[in-house]
């Protein structure tokens, strides 16, 4: 008989006081066997984290247990000693942070940090501890472990770091690990590490795990059950195949139909309508009713229990039999991401492009300086109401490429051209005319917008600073039809952006960018920290504008999911340099560059039924100060012919249709290659 690790009973969290109180976590039953991987999945603020940390008998400040139990082997956490906890936490219950710098003190050594669990929880001596350290970071497979223990946090990458921190979680051996959305904001190589760490964790231990995340595709990857939520409550549960298959609740095939899906060419993204509902003030009856297509008038006055949907299977919704995944087809041409050829003259022209820095080492450090090179040669073109994306690692250049674009960098040499017309690389140098017709979307809206102004003020501000609206009626007309744009209304123009959710901040910026009535947008990374419903909702915002206004887009992302679905064509940069470019279809398909092969490979599906052959590269990304001889993708390609690889520049080869690869071997070798194909069954034929 399988062993239950933790059993949560009923469990509610309530956070506040007297009137002002909320329920976060309302009635949750939940339970994770040895050995098995439990998804919990929704949209942010659905209560997910808040669950999982009550698995180490944490609550957040404010917060208290108002009913249920959380049993570990049988025994109810929030009856434990404060000594008892301690020894639970760490050693028999670990858990690892979406941000590892949040676990990681920055003034220690990584060998120390994971020794010191080991001597509090296991009483090894310092010596012992440390020959443990390395074992462990062998375990999670970082390179040259015997190194490592001895630099600090900040000299490691970010996926090393997340390494570090699931090795701080295995030190002792625990019977329950959570992962709390420990991907999210890794490039698709590294997510792709991390996942394969998880899987090999899963086939040879015992241990229980629970993996927090809002991506499907990594929950189809690792997980054996999942469990939704919304709105703190669990709205259904299911054995992961059967779940993507045949979601039983209308709030999971939402989800579903919301995803960006690398192995289903031509679906559209349907997001959910609505929002979720503030804490606190949950509608009577069923919470999800005000967005689900399928609610009844019982579904409005009762709240339906969770329900037996089928074998291992549970659903909160009392028309479960009639739930069914959103309906497939074309909507707005998605087949258009084959790509229109560049216009004779483009909008935007990139030739030769480079963009170094000096690393100076300081006058007694007894090293010599160090030429960084981060955009190294870059060569492109954008045409009118086209989408070009760039893609590529973390550290290949791609938002050094996109601020010299929008002027926040100067680049060294090369030249860029607008509409025919040369592009001024500073901005100081820039009429304001140029300035107004390039303007970008930031990945995060909260760096992005003032705090101290309202969303009216946010989206005038271009208007009164390129158009020169000073008359407040007017101004305030216009901003109402740019906001209505972006789907908010008149009654967004007094809030601040901290009364916002994430998708309403990503909106006003995408707002205040159309303000000033631009010819190119920059989307850099838009939609990477977004919940898949708003993800799904701003990227068809992007599409019906450029449908509608003709704009180009420079989009950078590290999602190939996201790329396949909104870009005419792709760039993929390796350090600096642009290693293939293309219309989307043929850069999904035979041929292609080694790297853009190992991408693809990465990106997990939201479909755990589609087989899926791996290519995982060894070793971490060289540093752009220290590019390898040869091809700068050398060192961890694949399919390394051998000495002409590490000597010599690769040439670019043509395969057709503006399909360019620079690669040593030869196209008919390239056609050959290609696992990945298998995944996206409406490719091009080899």
């Amino acid at each position: 008989m399988t062993e239950s690790v933790l059993d949560i009973r009923d469990l509610r969290i309530t956070y506040g006081q007297g009137a002002g109180q909320v329920e976060a976590v309302r009635g949750v039953s939940l339970g994770v066997n040895a050995g098995e991987v439990l998804g919990l999945v929704g949209e942010s603020s659905c209560g997910k984290t808040s669950l999982a940390f009550t698995a180490i008998g944490h609550v957040a400040a404010g917060g208290r247990i108002t009913g249920g139990q959380v049993l570990y082997r049988g025994r109810n956490i929030f009856a434990m000693s404060p000594a008892e906890l301690q020894r639970l936490r760490g050693r028999d219950v670990a858990m690892v942070y979406q941000n590892p710098m949040a676990s990681l003190n920055p003034s220690m050594r990584i060998g120390e940090q994971i020794a010191e669990i080991l001597r509090i929880h296991e009483h090894l001596r310092p010596a012992e501890a440390k020959r443990r350290a390395i074992q462990l970071l062998d375990q999670v497979h970082l390179p040259d472990a015997e190194t490592i223990v001895d630099r600090y946090a900040h000299q490691l990458s970010g996926g090393q770091q997340q390494r570090v921190v699931i090795a701080m979680g295995l030190a002792c051996s625990p019977s329950l690990l959570i992962l709390d959305e420990p991907t999210t904001g890794l490039d698709v190589t590294t997510e792709a590490t991390i996942l394969d760490l998880v899987a090999e964790l899963k086939a040879t231990s015992n241990t229980a795990i629970i993996y927090v995340s809002h991506n499907l595709g990594v929950i189809a990857r690792v997980c054996d059950r999942v469990a939704v939520m919304y709105a703190g409550q669990i709205t259904e549960e299911a054995p992961v195949r059967n779940l993507f298959a045949k979601p039983r609740h209308p709030y999971t095939a939402g989800l579903l139909g919301a995803v960006p899906n690398l192995g289903r060419e031509g679906q559209p993204l349907r997001p959910i309508p609505g929002h979720l509902p503030r804490a606190g003030s949950f509608p009577s009856g069923c919470t999800f009713a005000p967005r689900c297509q399928y609610a009844r008038d019982l579904c409005l006055h009762e709240m339906p229990p969770l329900l037996p949907a089928g074998e291992q299977r549970q659903s909160r919704c009392y028309f479960w039999r009639e739930v069914r995944l959103p309906a497939g087809g074309v909507e707005g041409d998605i087949a258009a991401a084959d790509g229109a050829p560049v216009s004779e003259t483009p909008v935007l022209e990139i030739d030769n492009l480079r963009k170094y820095y000096v690393e100076r080492k300081g006058i007694f450090s007894g090293r010599a300086n160090r030429v960084v090179k981060a955009v190294d040669g870059v060569s492109l073109e954008l045409g009118p109401g086209e989408t070009l994306a760039v893609v590529g690692e973390s550290g290949c250049g791609k938002s050094t490429l996109s601020s010299c674009v929008v002027g926040l960098q100067e680049p060294d040499e090369g030249e860029m051209r607008l509409s025919g017309a040369p592009l001024p690389a500073r901005t100081g140098d820039r009429p304001r005319d140029l300035r107004r017709q390039i303007q970008i979307v930031f990945q995060n809206p909260d760096t992005a917008l003032n705090p101290a102004q309202t969303v009216g003020e946010i989206v005038g501000r271009p208007l009164r600073l390129f158009q020169g609206l000073r008359d407040a009626r007017e101004l305030r007309e216009r901003v109402e039809r740019i906001l209505e744009s972006v789907n908010m209304d008149d009654s967004y123009l007094d809030r601040y952006p901290a009364q916002l959710s994430g998708g309403q901040k990503q909106r006003v910026g995408i707002a205040r960018a159309l303000a000033a009535d631009p010819s190119v947008i920059v989307c850099d990374e838009p939609v990477s920290a977004l919940d898949v419903s708003i993800q799904a909702t701003v990227l068809n915002l992007l599409r019906e504008l450029q449908e509608q206004r003709d704009y180009s887009y420079v989009f950078i992302s590290h999602d190939l999911s996201v790329v396949r679905y909104l870009a005419d064509r792709v760039a993929v940069m390796y350090l600096g340099q642009i290693m293939e470019t293309g219309t989307t279809k043929r850069i999904f398909a035979p041929p292609f560059h080694p790297y853009t092969e190992a991408l693809v490979s990465a990106v997990p599906l939201p479909d755990p039924t589609i087989p899926q052959e791996r290519i995982r590269l060894q070793g971490p990304v060289p540093g752009a100060g220290s590019i390898p001889a040869g091809c700068p993708f050398q060192t961890r390609c694949p399919r390394k012919i051998g000495a002409i690889c590490e000597q010599e520049a690769p040439p670019i080869r043509d395969a057709g249709d503006g399909h360019l690869i620079r690669c040593h071997h030869p196209l008919e070798d390239l056609a050959r290659f290609g696992p990945v194909i298998e995944l996206i069954p409406t490719a091009v034929a080899r």
